[in-house]
């Protein structure tokens, strides 16, 4: 039985649509089809190869190879990987992707001899319903065909297959110069089968795809290659027939291994896609903004008074949330769950990342509409009537409701950036209503979120503890960096929240015990909110130390630039599910901002962060 690789042991291919995640012993242990959201194909990232997995490898991995190296890499500025084993005298390499969908999702991959002759395997061993169903296994036509209810996956190849113990599997040798292709496409099980693929031409066009799409970037900084790697991590992430961005494509892997603290991350949440669009914008691509704001639209725009945290990613509002008990778990973490409660719960800040992400889209020229305005004048209407109610926050608590101080900075943000676009002319409003209302809510945070003993603002009205959201304040505009309120806050979540490297945790956990949000357990220093820490360090005038935490958090990148949610600096070790957006946004945000900053634009202004893809 194979051993359970790390997370950091895994990269990423997609087709916009879905994804698979790859590890570096030529497993695809993680495929959802056909889209993100759907159930899992391959799903031993959570269990063990029963659950389903594709393996193509040297036949002498399936063993011991002494003195084998193996190396992954993506090709160039691109999605396509690549997975090399060598020994002394021989080297062989497949090459992974998924071409940008017009027909079947398809799973290509290309075996070549790159030296020497090399003995290879494939063994596909799919398992349909998050691992749960064994599939039938049978030929029509030359091709090899798993079918399970309504689902049917076809696998073509020139080499020879036989069905072997519920698996495919297929044996042959590569020399140099000579490359044998697997195609893997689903289809329903009582449709057309797929069109015969040309796994070469495909390689060709996913390449030329991501070359075109990356040359669209406009940050030429010294972090390019961080920046581009996020980017294309994110559009990953998008579902590109509706222009939903989901939060990642896995579900279930553990913010602490043994620990409960496990979630379907596969949907699109508000503020994540809101944050994933404003650095797009601001690294050049507006054709995501445009496509963003119609998923918004037909998301909420016909009940924006039931305005949920996050939705499916085609706008679907009932995610409800159940445990898988066949699945163990990554690393024996249960329960599995599918599905996301949360979805049902009062966050406010919701209101102030969405508003923000159609300002800095009205500031980046992005074509406003009426239905838009419409939407975001009910959106303003209702947080004037909720915006003084306790909720569950940005952490998503399933403990009691709070009075969140960073849910009430960004409903500050919300009217703020109303405000700027009423002040420009693009919507009619009551302005002086709006200014009443942005004064009343800024004056109530700063009375009763603020603790003068300690000099600094709170996790929520009347708490003893600190958030790491609260890093936010200067980078929305909400106070000036070098307000004395600031500095405080910034020190006081250094001081509580900071692991000795300088990462930053997003709350104080409570182990054994129930915490604050409702659960047991802890969890690792939140990627993002260490790259807050880098752009509030920055603001505040401590640029070298800003730099010195950013390049310490992009050496946490796998090998293949890739970041999961958490980091457990105990172990040395990513955490939670992978890719995760909310890391990559930190890579792209913190890096504009580092930027803007280092030609000396004033750090004070709004709009500058605005335009640094805050």
């Amino acid at each position: 039985m194979k051993r359970l690789p790390r997370i950091e042991q895994y990269g990423l291919i997609g087709d916009m649509q879905t994804s698979a995640h790859v590890c570096d012993d030529g497993s695809i242990d993680w495929l959802c089809l056909p889209r993100f959201d759907s159930p899992a194909f391959f799903a031993a990232l959570l269990g063990t190869q029963q659950h389903g997995t594709w393996r193509i490898a040297p036949a002498a991995a399936y063993g011991a190879v002494p003195g084998a190296a193996v190396e992954q890499r993506y090709v160039g500025e691109s999605l396509v990987l690549e997975t090399e084993w060598t020994t002394t005298s021989r080297s062989a390499r497949v090459t992974d992707f998924m071409p940008p969908r017009d027909g079947a999702p398809q799973v290509i991959r290309i075996v070549e001899g790159v030296a020497g002759e090399v003995a290879m395997v494939s063994t596909l061993r799919a398992r349909p319903g998050y691992g749960r169903v064994s599939p039938w296994i049978h030929e029509l036509g030359g091709r090899m065909i798993a079918e399970a209810g309504g689902d049917a996956l076809w696998l073509d190849t020139s080499t020879g297959q036989a069905e072997k113990d519920g698996a495919i599997v297929s044996s042959f040798t590569v020399a140099v110069g000579e490359s044998v292709a697997f195609v893997l496409s689903w289809a329903p099980s009582h449709g057309a089968a797929p069109e015969l693929p040309e796994p070469e031409a495909a390689l060709v066009a996913t390449l030329a795809f991501w070359e075109d799409w990356t040359s669209r970037c406009t940050y030429v900084g010294p972090y390019r290659e961080a920046v581009v790697r996020s980017l294309i991590t994110l559009k990953a992430m998008t579902y590109a027939p509706s222009g939903g961005v989901v939060a990642a494509p896995t579900t279930s892997l553990p913010e602490e291994i043994g620990g409960r603290r496990n979630w379907d991350y596969r949907y699109t949440w508000l503020r994540d896609a809101s944050t994933t669009l404003a650095s797009l914008l601001g690294s050049g691509y507006r054709q995501e903004a445009e496509a963003w704001r119609r998923w918004l639209l037909r998301a909420t725009a016909g009940d924006p008074e039931n305005l949920q945290i996050m939705y499916g990613i085609t706008g679907e509002r009932d995610l409800p949330e159940r445990e898988l008990g066949w699945l163990p778990g990554y690393e024996d973490s249960g329960p599995v769950r599918i599905g996301n409660g949360a979805a049902d719960q009062l966050q406010l800040d919701v209101y102030g990342y969405v508003i923000e992400t159609l300002y800095l889209a009205h500031r980046s020229e992005v074509a406003r509409c009426g239905d838009t305005a419409v939407l975001h004048q009910r959106l303003v209407e209702q947080l004037a009537e909720r915006w003084q109610m306790p909720d569950e926050g940005i952490w998503e608590v399933r403990g009691a409701r709070r009075n969140f101080v960073h849910s009430k900075v960004m409903a500050w943000v919300a009217v703020d950036r109303t405000i700027r676009l009423a002040e420009a002319g693009a919507l009619d409003t009551d302005l002086f209503a709006l200014m009443e209302l942005r004064e009343a809510i800024h004056y109530e945070v700063c009375t009763r979120g603020f603790d003068p003993v300690r000099n600094t603002f709170t996790q929520s009205y009347g708490s003893q503890e600190v958030d790491a959201a609260l890093l936010l304040i200067p980078r929305v505009g909400f106070l000036p960096p070098g307000d004395p309120r600031v500095l405080g806050t910034v020190e006081a979540v250094r001081r509580q929240l900071s692991t000795p490297e300088g990462f930053v945790r997003r709350y104080p956990t409570a182990g054994e015990r129930v915490g604050l949000d409702g659960l047991e357990g802890d969890e690792g220093a939140f990627l993002l909110c260490s790259f807050w820490m880098v752009d509030a360090l920055a603001l505040t005038g401590r640029l070298d130390e800003a730099h010195a935490l950013f390049d310490r958090l992009l050496a946490l990148r796998t090998d293949l630039g890739l970041l999961a949610e958490e980091y457990d600096p105990t172990v040395g070790r990513q955490l939670g599910n992978f890719p995760q957006a909310y890391s990559h946004i930190g890579v792209i945000g913190s890096a504009l901002l580092l930027q803007q900053l280092d030609a000396g634009a004033p750090a004070s202004l709004p709009d500058v962060l605005l335009a640094a893809g805050a």
